[in-house]
């Protein structure tokens, strides 16, 4: 089986570069399964229900989530959809669920979203106790399970990487929107990888006009972000799972520019 993960959507024009790209690599890389981190695809600030529709259309199986989750009040229309995760570790009774679990080619596949506590400054909970949980809770139901570890710092992600270590089928990291080069398979079997970076605006800061970035470093005045245009860039990982033995047995980086 191959799953493939696609970094954060960068508002429509990401949205956009999104339905270019996904029908055109399944077919040619084979791919069974997609998940798309969709926090940022409302202009950069949450998620509409049209944007969600856009990604499920584009070929999405399943969209998560990260810290920009209630950026648009449309959420709440579709938040209870089993296509959309929203992080596990969020405070106990926020809507939404923090995993699900789809079924493909014969196989349970729980998706997990976890969202990072450094320089993140929402309030959560411990993220790796509750991928732990979670984990413990759904190992013997599932044959494969994936985490979109939605944070800041590379730390955090590597260290999750490695306490999960052989209890994962695969953590990806998202937030960044920079694709790292680190992919690996861990030495209990984890495929894993820091930041499988963005798709969205190529000439920009993280997806974001220039110019204003710039002006916000520069002078610290709270200049307004908006998306920046032109040229777009795809980023993700394709994890090429055995069938046998539901471990990762190669990981592939995609990025498209």
């Amino acid at each position: 089986m191959k799953i493939l993960a696609v970094g954060d959507i960068v508002g429509n024009i990401g949205v956009k570069e999104l339905k270019r790209k996904v029908s055109k690599i399944k077919e040619e890389k084979k791919i069974d399964f997609v998940i798309v981190n969709g926090e940022n695809s409302a202009e950069g600030m949450g998620i509409t229900e049209k944007n969600f529709k856009d990604i499920l259309e584009a070929g999405a199986d399943v969209v998560t989530m990260g810290n920009h989750t209630w950026g648009k009040k449309d959420i709440f229309k579709f938040i209870d959809s089993p296509k959309i995760v929203r992080p596990a570790n969020y405070p106990e009774g926020v809507v939404g669920k923090g995993y699900r679990i789809l079924k493909c080619m014969n196989k349970s596949i729980a998706v997990i979203n976890l969202i990072g506590r450094v320089d993140i400054n929402i309030l959560t909970e411990n993220p790796f106790l509750i991928a732990k949980k979670i984990i413990e809770k759904i190992e013997n139901k599932v044959d494969i399970i994936i985490i979109d570890f939605h944070a800041e710092a590379t730390a955090e992600k590597i260290a999750l990487g490695y306490y999960l270590d052989g209890k994962a089928t695969a953590i990806f990291g998202t937030h960044t929107h920079v694709q790292t080069a680190d992919e690996k398979i861990l030495p209990k079997g984890t495929g894993y990888i820091t930041d499988i970076g963005m798709t969205g605006p190529k000439n920009s800061v993280i997806g974001m006009n220039i110019d204003a970035s710039i002006k916000r470093f520069e002078t610290t005045l709270p200049e307004r972000y908006r998306i920046a245009e032109g040229e777009t860039i795809f980023n993700g990982v394709i994890f090429d799972i055995d069938d046998e033995t539901n471990k990762v047995k190669n990981i592939e980086r995609v990025n498209y520019n």
